[in-house]
């Protein structure tokens, strides 16, 4: 039986500036494909200001997983999201996966991290 779903939601995301420590502020999306099949995931940013953006493809190999970058312009596609802005992603994929969300915010010295699942469908 393969784990996940196939439509999934983070509500929450805002990419931080880098902050002040040795680790960088970040975001991350961690994708595990438990399918016999590679995953193409259609990502989907929703902003509160502006229209949503849709050019985002990524792909994660049949029984892998995978963590992408928010900051990083080649896990985006090229499309750069400006940080600290309050925004939210749609994963679309054609076959079932399980998405877990990070952010590590080191604004000042006493760094946060998190990771929370996503709303699957």
């Amino acid at each position: 039986m393969t784990v996940g779903k196939k439509e999934w939601i983070i509500p929450d995301c805002e990419l931080p500036p880098e902050g002040e420590g040795e680790l960088k502020g970040h975001e991350s999306v961690i994708i595990v494909n438990d399918s016999e099949i590679d995953a193409t995931i259609s990502v989907k940013l929703f902003f509160t200001d502006r229209d949503a953006y849709e050019n985002i493809c990524w792909a994660v190999e049949k029984n892998r997983v995978r963590c992408f970058r928010m900051n990083n312009l080649s896990d985006m596609c090229g499309y750069s999201i400006p940080k600290e802005t309050q925004y939210a992603m749609k994963f679309s994929s054609n076959t079932p996966i399980v998405v877990q969300y990070g952010r590590l915010d080191n604004r000042q010295v006493n760094l946060a991290y998190y990771t929370t699942l996503g709303y699957a469908e």
